[in-house]
């Protein structure tokens, strides 16, 4: 590969990367050949994959494992928990080749269920068929450890390494060790615990370690009610000890109820262009496979019809043989021995509400990547959704927003800062002076600015702005209206920007009489137009802080013809105050500042010796 194509492919990956979100998931690398090379999960997908690409990144593995990335996929859940979950099922499928090498030299732990007598159940790296049946390899050790101490809780198996027979036990060659006396094992080497109890209890253990956990709770619950039915209610508890511990072990290690088994989820997500489908395949509770495919409208066609081509593409694509399809909604297609289902509520309602958000998310990526190679995407999009929240005639490519600034009415000004196409146009921006209002009277000095701006625009001819923004409530618009309908007869919309008591932006009004417009305050658009409403606020406040600088720098030397700031600022230095200046000598002045500009000081001062 050469430099050139390396760069390319970075700069694609970091592409991926900046539009992932910031929720739990798993996520899949490949290589060239677009095979999975590796299977990670995340709590915060977008920082845990970014991280991969962070120059500082220093370790050999890692970095071989970057350079071997060429495109990268992932799956949205709802908790961290089914994100570890969704991982060891794509890694059972797939079996990654990377997943193994990235654990700094060492291979993942699995579970070994040997084939002694009296069989031991115990976590070990090392692999040899010969001891007995191994279950796993585990990614996430934490899960191995759940599953091992349930295991232990329930059914006690023996811990010591000592090789028991039935030999032994008959010639009472075994003591029992500590794990008895404190209830961590039943004492089978020295006949405490039958064979066939053990047995039994090594079956439902191996059935727990191949993910079979309901299967086991069924059982144990018949179990339980034969024996109270028998009148054995010592027995009965014990068995309900169990069942109860592993039912909190199941409902907590799933994905969804592993009585769901081989179902496929389909959903659709669309708007006025494109339609996205997703596809989820559930076994045994566990997802092993997700994907989104998209569709360009080209006839309007109904989402049910696209639906319909998704299911079929989809199932061939991945050779399901799924009898049972959840869909959201009804569709009209039918297929040998499969069954369609809507739920309202529970497991598979979950399992459909999860497929709608990886749909949502994937349109969400794929708008944030269009947006990313053609900006103006988005500002169209924006203006749109204006242009519909206020019902506007027109797209609104220029908006003008106006704010007053003062202090108990001194230094009074004003500002209008201009946006063109959602972004500002600093060069249009102007700031006013108010000359004609005394006092604090923000109705009489917003009235003024809109018509000095306004008579300007059209005696200049400019193009009038498609909205006008005033930051406040429903008395600024109404000024605002005066002027713009009243006395200028001119229709631009007119929009307001109210605060709250603690003077956050919570409402946008429209219209006269002016309506709440709803706007999500988490939306992308309520973020632009609180930015044009800082913006506003902003400016104002900075041309008034300005005003009132200067003001409060004004001294009698600014008012002395022939003076300029350079002399004035070498006097205020040199003599550090006015009085300073006002008592010294024509001498000490023109030494300062030079005989000519001296004198023109001293004369000033000493008016009675001319």
């Amino acid at each position: 590969m050469t430099k050139e194509e390396n760069e390319k492919r970075l700069e694609y990956l970091k592409g991926i990367v900046s539009r992932l979100p910031e929720k739990p998931g798993s996520y899949q690398y490949y290589d060239e050949n677009h095979t999975i090379i590796y299977v990670g999960k995340a709590k915060n997908l977008k920082a845990r994959v970014s991280s991969y690409f962070h120059t500082e990144v220093d370790r050999f593995k890692t970095k071989v494992l970057v350079s071997k990335i060429h495109d990268i996929s992932y799956t949205v859940v709802n908790t961290e928990e089914d994100a570890l979950l969704l991982e060891n099922s794509l890694i059972k499928k797939y079996n990654p080749r990377y997943n193994v090498l990235l654990k700094d030299g060492k291979t993942y732990p699995s579970i070994c269920v040997t084939n002694e007598f009296f069989p031991r159940i115990f976590k070990t790296r090392t692999i040899n068929k010969k001891w007995g049946t191994y279950f796993g390899p585990y990614s996430h050790v934490g899960s191995m450890y759940a599953v091992l101490e349930i295991i232990k809780e329930l059914y006690h198996p023996r811990t010591c390494r000592q090789p028991i027979t039935k030999e032994g036990i008959e010639a009472g060659k075994y003591k029992v060790c500590l794990d008895y006396h404190i209830k961590k094992c039943m004492g089978p080497c020295v006949g405490k615990q039958g064979y066939e109890d053990y047995q039994k209890n090594i079956r439902q253990a191996r059935e727990i370690l191949k993910g079979n956990s309901r299967q086991v709770v069924r059982d144990l619950k018949e179990e339980m009610l034969k024996l109270s039915e028998e009148l054995r209610f010592e027995e009965a508890e014990e068995v309900k000890r169990k069942y109860l511990a592993l039912e909190g072990f199941a409902s907590h290690s799933e994905v969804v109820s592993q009585t769901i088994n081989n179902v496929d989820v389909f959903s659709i997500t669309s708007d006025e262009k494109m339609a996205f489908i997703n596809y989820i395949h559930v076994s045994n509770g566990s997802i092993n496979q997700s994907f989104t495919i998209e569709y360009k409208k080209k006839l309007n066609e109904t989402d049910e019809e696209l639906l319909q081509l998704g299911i079929i593409e989809l199932r061939q694509r991945f050779k399901s043989d799924s009898k049972e399809i959840i869909v959201p909604e009804e569709v009209d297609i039918e297929l040998e021995n499969v069954t369609f289902t809507i739920p309202q509520r529970g497991d598979k309602k979950t399992l459909l509400d999860l497929s709608i958000q990886n749909g949502k998310q994937y349109k969400f990526d794929r708008l944030k990547q269009a947006e990313k190679l053609n900006p103006e995407q988005k500002q169209t999009r924006l203006m749109k959704e204006l242009q519909d929240k206020l019902h506007l005639p027109k797209l609104p490519y220029h908006i003008e927003c106006f704010d007053n600034s003062n202090i108990s009415g001194t230094d009074a000004v004003a500002s209008c800062v201009v946006f063109k196409a959602m972004k500002p146009s600093k060069k249009d921006y102007k700031r006013f002076n108010i000359k004609t209002v005394e006092g604090p009277d923000d109705y009489a000095s917003m009235k003024e600015v809109v018509g000095r701006r306004y008579r300007r625009m059209l005696d200049e001819e400019q193009p009038l702005p498609d909205l006008i923004i005033a930051d406040g409530g429903k008395g600024q618009m109404e000024v605002i209206r005066e002027v713009i309908q009243d006395e200028l007869g001119l229709d631009i919309p007119i929009a307001g920007l109210a605060k709250d008591d603690r003077h956050r932006t919570n409402e946008m009004l429209y219209g006269f009489p002016p309506i709440h417009v709803a706007l999500k305050t988490d939306s992308e658009l309520f973020h632009v137009l609180t930015k044009i409403q800082d913006e506003v606020h902003r400016f104002a406040i900075e041309f008034h802080r300005n005003k009132r600088s200067k003001r409060a720098l004004h001294s009698e030397l600014d008012d002395i013809k022939g003076i300029g700031p350079k002399t004035r600022d070498e006097l205020l230095n040199g003599l550090k105050t006015v009085r300073a200046i006002r008592e010294a000598n024509l001498e000490t002045l023109s030494q300062l500042i030079g005989p000519s500009k001296a004198q023109i000081i001293y004369d000033h001062f000493h008016p009675s010796e001319q």
